[in-house]
């Protein structure tokens, strides 16, 4: 068997923030994951400058780098199909990058041992260690592999699990067709009943579209009509025609808990950690992914579930506890949120500002 300090499985943004962050401590880190990079991957991709800050990553070395950066400075928001509202910004406020480059540049530097096309298919324990696949042996493994990653199963609850929040888009080089979206500008549309939204997002010369909701039995013709507007409104002419991909996850505050265990620790989408209102998680799976290495770092050789409380607290702390509202409540929520969308002030300090913007 290989031996190593720590076995991470995915190796997406919070997988490889956390390798990086254990390689740079001295560790022998390993990562796993059934793609093989670079992989294309559903999500708006926009990151706010705090990412960059968390990434020790300057937003002009990664463009540097040959890869999509786009400054984005203002928002369209409204209801879908209703009138909308344009929020520009002095500065950039966000950049929007495709994940297919962005997870490979993060992954490669990183800088460890990486097996691609290698999926967990089976996690014993063998005496104080982990035996991962007959392979492996490690007295960590952290799981960072998505809504469906395999070290989550071990550690969910037995609650009735919350029904995730379902997406789909498509991204696609423009080449010459049209587009009534601006390369600065970002558009979300949502839904009537506010449980989702829609996004137009331009990187460069690609343009990504797509709509997320809270699971439930009509998405497809929430999907549909989202696809009709993009056609009838000139912003993604063509649109039944792309390759449409589908994703899940669970929003923070109703993801697995706990989300350690002796010798293992779940990070971003695993331990379900995105944003609520927005659905991003890219902050928070890089966030997660630093806490997570802080803390094993800390725990000077001890890999009980006692030496990584300090990590469930954490994340207990940035991710409370959330109950869903009953069906009437939410149907008085969304008609205040209905009319709240008209303002101008709501939308910049609210929906953007502290939604999507994560700003204090």
């Amino acid at each position: 068997m290989t031996n190593c300090d720590a076995l991470i499985v995915g190796g997406g943004p919070a997988g490889s923030t956390c390798a990086r962050a254990l390689r740079q401590a001295g560790w022998n880190v390993i990562v796993i994951d059934r793609a093989r990079f670079p992989r294309d991957k559903v999500c708006a991709g926009w990151l706010t400058p705090d990412v960059f800050r968390l990434l020790d990553l300057a937003p002009a070395e990664y463009r540097d780098a040959g890869l999509t950066l786009q400054e984005i400075t203002g928002f369209r928001t409204g209801l879908l199909r209703g009138p909308s509202l344009d929020t520009p910004y002095a500065h950039v406020v966000s950049y929007a990058i495709r994940r297919r480059e962005f997870d490979e540049y993060l992954l490669r530097r990183a800088r460890v041992h990486v097996r691609e096309q290698t999926a967990l298919t089976s996690l014993r324990r063998d005496g104080r260690v982990w035996a991962a696949n007959e392979e492996i042996r490690t007295p960590f493994v952290i799981g960072a592999g998505g809504h469906f990653c395999p070290v989550a199963r071990r550690l969910r609850d037995r609650a009735a699990p919350s029904p995730p929040i379902v997406a789909k888009e498509a991204e696609y080089r423009l080449d010459g067709r049209g587009s009534t979206v601006a390369p600065n500008v970002a558009e979300f549309f949502f839904c009537n009943d506010l449980d989702g939204y829609g996004w137009c997002v331009r990187k460069g010369g690609y343009l990504n579209v797509g709509i997320g909701r809270r699971g439930g039995p009509h998405f497809n013709a929430h999907v549909n009509d989202f696809v009709s507007f993009l056609e009838s409104s000139g912003k993604a002419p063509g649109a039944s025609r792309l390759q449409w991909r589908g994703h899940a996850y669970l929003a923070s505050g109703v993801g697995p808990r706990p989300v350690v265990a002796d010798g293992l620790l779940l990070i971003g989408d695993a331990a379900g950690l995105a944003c609520p209102e927005s659905g991003e998680g890219i902050r928070p799976a890089i966030e997660s992914a630093r806490l997570a290495a802080q803390t094993v770092i800390a725990a000077g050789g001890r890999h009980g579930v006692e030496a990584l409380l300090p990590y469930q607290a954490a994340v207990s702390r940035l991710h409370p506890r959330v109950h869903g509202a009953s069906a009437v409540v939410r149907s008085v929520q969304a008609a205040i949120g209905r009319a709240l969308l008209r303002s101008p002030a709501f939308t910049r300090h609210v929906v953007l500002d502290r939604w999507f913007l994560r700003r204090s």
